[in-house]
């Protein structure tokens, strides 16, 4: 039989060739104790990873300043004091042949209240999700010039630690885009109003973090197609602001979709069409895809409902992505994409309807803001708890049912003594 499409070497605008066409997504790993550094859990589990087959493994969310997190647990990289840490945890994550990115990344108004009561947001709109997350503090020219140079200290420390790339976080409802979108971001500066002045904040990073790095080094950013929330960041803005970071030079964009609020990164599109059309091809943002292709010729990952090599050599083929992400699959079985490559596995992850507190309108279809922020945060928790596993050298533990009420309390119960021991010391 000919190859797979998925075996395909890419080769990035910088001049890095990736080995194939497979790439762990990021995923929070909630592993860093009180002193916000990476530690042997970290090596541990990248490492295992690392001999996947997968071409590149994207960190979690890597905090540029350690009092914005996006939970306790998040690394954080604003100075050297963690350098020998950060260089082991990049020879772990390429000792098994792939490469290793560092996902790179500002909370913004996302920052628990355990962490920061007064996050920073390009405006003072509070997130509407219970009581876990302050009212933001409307962001000064000070504080945006001082953030800018912060992703771009934290880019140089990586470089220097040993990773092979970075990629700047733009999509799920973090600082770059909140800045993005018209709900989030309400100035009347140079910084808000129409998409050319809301995407300057992500391309002033982006020229930041090249400038620092330099023009060999990967370079990619994670961008929402939508907010799906009416009146926010549309596909049109996605389009436009793909092309412009195509004009200064980036290297990879990962298509994703949706905030806090509207958790399309993890449930899928919004609409009943998207989500049908979704469903037989499997990709939440395939669709949206199609059309950013139309509008770049950067290369392209996919990341969210990929289960089926089909449907992957399908989009390789067929709808001009380059890139597949995986993400939960790989809490799962860490040498999926290697399977997948070689032939030897055609579908990967589990049935996710243990994950919820039910069917119908207690599961993936509920209208219930509540429903579905406690079976998001306890399915993600599930994840994590497999990573957690394999950061101490365990096997995943694959269940079809789960405490679904008991995982959420689980994770509110240790966001809580983490945000505490954090500031406790």
């Amino acid at each position: 039989m000919p190859p797979s499409p998925l075996a395909a070497p890419l080769d990035l605008p910088c001049g890095v060739r990736l080995a194939n066409r497979i790439g762990k997504s990021a995923m929070t790993e909630a592993l860093a104790g009180p002193d916000d550094a990476p530690n042997v859990a970290h090596d541990t589990l990248y490492a295992r990873w690392s001999k996947g087959g997968m071409a590149v493994q994207l960190t979690g969310n890597v905090m540029i300043d350690r009092r914005h997190l996006e939970r306790p647990g998040n690394v954080v990289v604003e100075d050297r004091r963690d350098l020998q840490a950060l260089k082991s945890w990049a020879a772990a994550g390429k000792s098994g042949g792939s490469r290793i990115w560092m996902q790179i990344s500002h909370p913004g108004r996302q920052c628990p209240i355990v962490v920061n009561m007064r996050p920073l947001s390009p405006s003072a709109e509070k997130l509407r999700i219970l009581g876990l997350f302050g009212k933001p503090r409307e962001m000064t020219e000070a504080d945006i010039e001082d953030v800018i140079q912060r992703y771009a200290t934290t880019a140089q420390i990586a470089q220097e630690a040993g990773f092979d790339g970075v990629q700047i976080h733009a999509a799920h409802g973090y600082l770059i885009s909140q800045f993005l979108s018209p709900i989030t971001n309400r100035r009347g500066d140079r910084w808000g109003g129409s998409v050319e002045n809301r995407a300057r904040f992500l391309r002033r990073v982006y020229s930041a973090v090249r400038a620092t790095v330099g023009p060999g080094f990967p370079v990619a950013v994670k961008l929402n197609s939508a907010d799906f929330q009416k009146g926010g960041f549309s596909l049109e803005d996605s389009t436009r602001v793909a092309a412009w970071l195509e004009e200064d030079g980036i290297d990879l964009i990962e298509l994703s979709g949706g905030t806090y609020e509207q958790m399309s990164f993890v449930n899928g599109t919004d609409t009943s069409e998207q989500r049908d059309s979704n469903r037989r091809r499997e990709a939440y943002f395939l669709d949206y895809a199609r059309e950013l292709r139309k509008a770049v010729n950067v290369p392209i990952m996919v990341t969210g409902g990929f289960r089926s090599t089909d449907a992957m050599e399908q989009a390789l083929t067929e709808d001009g992505i380059d890139m597949i992400g995986l993400a939960r699959p790989l809490c799962i079985d860490p040498d999926a994409a290697g399977k997948l490559i070689g032939g030897t596995k055609r579908q990967v992850g589990i049935d996710e309807a243990g994950l919820m507190l039910g069917t119908g309108s207690l599961g993936a279809n509920t209208k219930s803001w509540f429903i579905n922020l406690v079976n998001t945060a306890s399915s993600v928790e599930y994840y994590v708890s497999q990573m957690t596993r394999m950061s101490r050298g365990e096997q995943p533990q694959t269940i079809h049912r789960i405490s679904t009420i008991g995982t959420f309390l689980w994770y509110l119960t240790m966001t809580t003594v983490n945000g505490v021991r954090r500031k406790i010391g």
